[in-house]
C-alpha cells in the first residue's frame, strides 16, 4: 500500500510499504532513476515474500515541488526524465527521507537497506553516514567510486556487473582497492540493471545469485 510520510524536514512524500508488520526485521528498498516503479515494487514484494517488511520511498517527490513523483518506463524518455529529475535530488535530501521511510518500520528492531543503480548508491552512503541501519546491500550503485574512501559505519556488501557499460570495472576496482575488506561481487557475463526482470538488461543467473547472497548477508545481520 502507499502511505505518506514526512522528513526531518517537513517535506512530505510518499511511500510504498508491504510485508507482515509483525515482521523482526525491515528492510528500506531504493529505487533506480525511474522511482518506485513496477520493479521496485516487485523488489519490495519479494523481500515481504521472505518474510520482511520492506518499505520504497519515492525520493522523487522532492523534485515534483509537493507532487507525488513519476514512475517511468524503461525507455529513452524515461531515461531522460529520471537523469535530469535525479540532479536535482541532493544526497542530503534523500538521506532525509531514507531515514524518514526506516522510521516508518516501527515494528522492526532491525532494519536493513538495499537499493538499485542511484539506489545502490545512496545505500553505500547511508551506510557510511547513517546509525539506522545493521547492514547494507548495494547493487550496480553508480558514482560508489567517488566515495570509496568513505567509512562504513555496518557491513557493507555490492553486486556489479562486469558488462556494466555505465560503471566502468576499473571503478570496481577503485572500490575494491580502498575496501579491501568489503565483498565486492562482479558478475562476468552481467551488464547493469542486470537484476531488473522483465528487461533486456536481466541476466538471471547472476540475479539469482546475488538475490542469494543478499538474501543470505541480511539473515545473518537480522538477528
Amino acid at each position: 500500500m502507499d502511505i505518506t510520510l514526512t522528513a526531518a524536514d517537513g517535506h512530505a512524500f510518499t511511500a510504498y510499504l508491504c510485508g507482515p508488520a509483525d515482521a523482526r526485521a525491515g528492510v528500506v528498498v531504493l529505487p533506480e532513476i525511474f522511482g518506485i516503479n513496477t520493479h521496485i515494487r516487485q523488489m519490495a514484494d519479494h523481500f515481504a515474500a521472505q518474510g520482511y517488511r520492506a518499505i520504497c520511498p519515492s525520493l522523487f517527490d522532492r523534485a515534483e515541488n509537493g507532487g507525488q513523483g513519476p514512475q517511468l518506463d524503461y525507455d529513452d524518455a524515461g531515461l531522460n526524465l529520471g537523469q535530469a529529475l535525479r540532479k536535482t535530488v541532493r544526497d542530503e535530501d534523500a538521506l532525509l527521507d531514507i531515514e524518514a521511510a526506516a522510521a516508518a518500520l516501527e515494528g522492526q528492531h532491525t532494519r536493513l537497506v538495499t537499493g538499485y543503480c542511484w539506489g545502490g548508491y545512496l545505500s553505500w552512503r547511508v551506510a557510511c553516514l547513517s546509525s539506522t541501519f545493521s547492514a547494507a546491500s548495494c547493487w550496480y550503485g553508480g558514482n560508489i567510486a567517488r566515495h570509496r574512501h568513505d567509512t562504513p559505519r555496518i557491513p557493507v556488501q555490492m553486486h556489479f556487473g562486469g558488462e556494466d557499460h555505465f560503471i566502468p570495472i576499473a571503478d570496481v576496482q577503485a572500490i575494491q582497492a580502498a575496501q579491501p575488506g568489503l565483498p565486492v561481487y562482479v558478475y562476468p557475463e552481467a551488464g547493469h540493471a542486470f537484476g531488473r526482470a522483465g528487461t533486456p538488461a536481466h541476466h538471471p543467473a547472476s540475479a539469482a545469485l546475488a538475490w542469494e547472497r543478499t538474501l543470505a548477508f541480511f539473515a545473518e545481520h537480522a538477528a
